[in-house]
């Protein structure tokens, strides 16, 4: 019989009954893969698509080493804030709060918290206006591409489509939707970057190798900044992947910690599951975001063309058409709506774990019981997606929504690995892993902080 895939039970309930023993080797492990696949929707969207193909087009391939390292480095706090779950059955936000020193009820990154999730409002409706205008590009509905009127009727289209299909609230649903959309953007993007070298648009392996030369020129430095900040795995899906480790049941399955070794074996197992669980999701993610910044580096920056906004996903797809003629632009567009799909498929019950948890702490509800807390998380998988409409419609600016919550998670990313190196002092030392990590967590978490410093006073200072 093959192995459950998905926790049964309460997957915020450490009970000592509902034990596993973990699997072992890459093989056995891959049957329990699936938050990452969801972080790796989460990431790639929007902002992969639109910003990672916009720096291509400015730099050329020069800086495409820059999109490996700026991805990598901050994995290590994202395995350090899912260990810490792991072997407490607690989500980030619950990490967060226990984050010294307090400011009246909760921690100062609690509140830091807050104050980015309210930017991030702004940011979100800028996913449902990128689906809705690559949408108006494939189907405008009798009006123009990227029309006002179609990009409108598409976006309400979609906030109800998201609402009615994750509404249910089932982590099984979440996960499997999410790996078909993540493949489809892979195959996508991977395809249609093997083809441009047999198009008047190709590449050769010197361009490639001049991506890996390491440097910076000295009128890169801001484009580098911004690909460090808004490439990876963000403050919000970092926080977002502690509960998706939970709802997979590693906590869970790994049991209360009763002082045994046992515990501590099946809980380093499931860590170590999470681990590779993790790097899968680094090279999917990395991957695809490569791709989009090829394909700014090979078809945008020879022509010194950098599209803003939805106009990059226009300019690229009729640049397709004119190559691989309409098979070529409706594949283009299959894969960017794969991507900004899959964004918002993972975002809304991202978000919707973390705003429940946040009012569990300040004494709203009950987070222990089950049915209040799913019930919580059910009202934000429905407010959210109305509250990005809204924002999106009264704004409609998608690159300046997307910069404004990226700005934001780029500052609060700095708490967050703040947090990482604090809770994992507050994990019993047989259970931290090695120097290796701690050294790529000490190494991960300063280069975090440097860029978050840098956002703020660059927002500071304007």
């Amino acid at each position: 019989m093959p192995p459950e895939r998905f926790v049964s039970g309460d997957p915020y309930a450490l009970d000592p009954a509902a034990v596993k023993e973990p699997p072992v080797g890459w093989r056995a492990s891959s049957k329990f893969f699936g938050p990452g696949l969801i972080v790796s929707a989460s990431v790639v969207g929007a902002g992969e698509l639109i910003t990672a193909t916009s720096l291509g087009a400015q730099a050329g391939f020069v800086l495409l080493w820059l999109v490996f390292v700026s991805t990598i480095v901050k994995v290590a706090v994202q395995m350090e804030m899912a260990r810490y779950s792991i072997v407490t059955g607690e989500g980030g936000m619950e990490g967060y709060n226990r984050v010294p020193p307090r400011i009246g009820p909760v921690s100062w990154v609690f509140l830091m918290w807050a104050l980015m999730a309210i930017s991030k409002l702004v940011q979100t409706g800028g996913l449902i206006g990128g689906m809705a205008a690559a949408l108006s590009i494939l189907a405008p509905l009798g009006f123009g591409p990227l029309s006002p009127a179609a990009v409108t009727l598409w976006a309400v289209v979609v906030t109800v489509i998201a609402i009615a299909t994750l509404i249910s609230n089932r982590y099984g649903l979440i996960e499997n939707v999410a790996t078909i959309l993540t493949m489809t953007f892979v195959l996508v993007t991977v395809l249609v970057v093997i083809a441009l070298p047999f198009s008047e648009f190709a590449y050769s392996g010197g361009d490639l190798a001049s991506g890996f030369g390491l440097k910076l020129p000295l009128g890169a430095i801001g484009i580098a900044l911004t690909m460090f900040g808004l490439t990876g795995v963000a403050s919000e899906e970092i926080t977002a992947y502690t509960y998706w480790c939970l709802e997979k049941g590693y906590a869970r399955w790994s049991g209360p910690n009763d002082g045994t070794e046992d515990y501590r074996r099946r809980a380093r197992g499931w860590i170590a599951v999470m681990q590779k669980d993790a790097m899968v999701s680094w090279v999917v993610y990395t991957v695809s975001t490569a791709a989009f910044y090829i394909l700014g580096a090979a078809v945008l920056h020879p022509q010194g063309l950098v599209p803003e906004g939805n106009e990059m996903i226009l300019t690229l797809s009729e640049t397709f058409a004119g190559v691989f003629d309409e098979p070529g632009r409706i594949i283009f567009l299959i894969g960017a709506l794969a991507a900004l799909g899959s964004t918002i498929w993972a975002a809304i019950p991202s978000w919707s774990r973390s705003w429940a948890n946040a009012l569990s702490i300040i004494g709203v509800f009950d987070w222990t019981d089950a049915r209040k807390r799913n019930g919580w998380m059910r009202f934000f998988i429905a407010l959210l997606p109305i509250i990005w409409l809204l924002t999106f419609l009264w704004i409609n600016e998608p690159l300046v929504m997307i910069m404004v919550g990226g700005i934001a998670g780029g500052i609060f990313l700095a708490a967050v690995a703040v947090s990482a190196l604090y809770l994992r002092g507050r994990i019993e030392p047989a259970l931290r892993g090695g120097r290796f990590l701690h050294v790529a967590l000490i190494i991960s978490a300063i280069a975090i902080i440097a860029l978050g410093i840098y956002s703020a006073a660059t927002t500071v200072v304007g």
